[in-house]
């Protein structure tokens, strides 16, 4: 006979608790081998446990009762944990303690729909915590943990969270591929084409496509003259160039002419100007290229050599994974945009861009 103690909790006798849930934690202590926890709680019980908790003393169990409305906690898990992944994002393992954690499938660019987030925690009694959207992610590396809090959950609960996650069409959490980028630079600046300064920029660039296993299909250096860059543009195009980056030539002087060059290339869309810093005087840039695509273009104004991190470390990703990045995005981007110009530089692990 069992008694009842409060509503989803009774005992029971051992014998009778087979296929039921433990509700505590049971240790064992072995004079001189063992003192720990023999049975976990929310340990299913097994016709083999039965002669391990009498040895224990354990003739009756305390045990949860998982009624039809409500679910264990490792199965809401794993009902969360799918509801939530979207393409390029995998479950690890079976749940533990109602917890799973959710893995990048591949490299690529961590996506966070991060209203459908905030309203799958604002259900309660669940929860995921991710990283950060936009960060770049390997195959393998933890992108976000779930957990159903209490040891049985309402069913509707569950229900409800994951409706709120399903609500987005690709997934709540998604890993997009970063393409391997075919890049054209132009190097502008008079002091640079003529020789009197050696140009520091290509190297810059250069390792930071390479980053994403692309390549710089081509290079050029150019003095300040619109007309001049605008060719140059044009002929890296015509080379296969699927992204373009322009360095220098954004500032306020005569002489700063990017602007006009991409505007003479016939740049279909620009926006001059982003809330980062480093980075303030960007310009990004869009030109129809062959066969229909769109060839985004990329302006770092100076401060892309005196500073390691700016805002085309923040872009590069974002554009290779497919984002349009356009007046909205910069202004999206004060918030965190900030750089703390910390004296050793551990990007991404920081603040900046976050």
């Amino acid at each position: 006979m069992c008694e009842t103690d409060r509503k989803g909790f009774k005992t029971l006798p051992v014998e009778d608790a087979v296929g039921s849930v433990l509700a505590h934690d049971i240790t064992e202590i072995r004079q001189g081998e063992f003192k720990g926890r023999a049975f976990k709680k929310g340990h299913v019980i097994t016709v083999d446990d039965i002669e391990h908790l009498k040895r224990l003393g354990k003739n009756n169990i305390y045990l949860l009762e998982i009624d039809d409305d409500s679910l264990h906690e490792n199965d809401a898990a794993f009902a969360l944990a799918q509801s939530l992944i979207g393409d390029g994002v995998e479950i690890e393992g079976q749940p533990k303690e109602g917890k799973l954690n959710l893995l990048a499938g591949r490299n690529g660019l961590l996506k966070v729909d991060k209203d459908a987030l905030y309203n799958f925690n604002l259900v309660g009694e669940v929860m995921c915590a991710t990283l950060h959207t936009n960060t770049v992610v390997t195959k393998g590396q933890i992108v976000g943990g779930v957990r159903a809090i209490p040891l049985v959950v309402k069913r509707a609960i569950v229900e409800s969270a994951v409706s709120a996650a399903k609500d987005v069409f690709e997934g709540c959490l998604q890993v997009r591929v970063i393409r391997k980028p075919r890049a054209g630079v132009v190097i502008t600046g008079s002091e640079v084409y003529t020789g009197k300064v050696e140009d520091k920029f290509l190297p810059v660039v250069k390792t930071k496509i390479e980053r994403f296993e692309g390549e710089v299909i081509g290079s050029y250096l150019a003095p300040d003259d619109a007309s001049f860059i605008a060719q140059r543009l044009r002929g890296l195009i015509e080379a296969g160039a699927d992204l373009l980056v322009v360095t220098g030539g954004l500032s306020v002087d005569p002489d700063d002419v990017t602007r006009f060059a991409v505007k003479m290339l016939g740049a279909t869309e620009m926006h001059y100007g982003a809330a980062v810093l480093p980075g303030s005087m960007f310009l990004i840039a869009y030109i129809e290229g062959n066969a229909g695509t769109t060839i985004p273009i990329l302006c770092i104004p100076a401060c892309g050599i005196y500073h390691g991190i700016t805002i085309f470390d923040l872009v590069l990703p974002r554009i290779l994974a497919g984002d349009h990045i356009g007046r909205e995005e910069l202004a999206e981007m004060g918030h965190g945009g900030m750089c703390i110009q910390c004296k050793d530089c551990y990007y991404p692990v920081c603040p900046f861009g976050k």
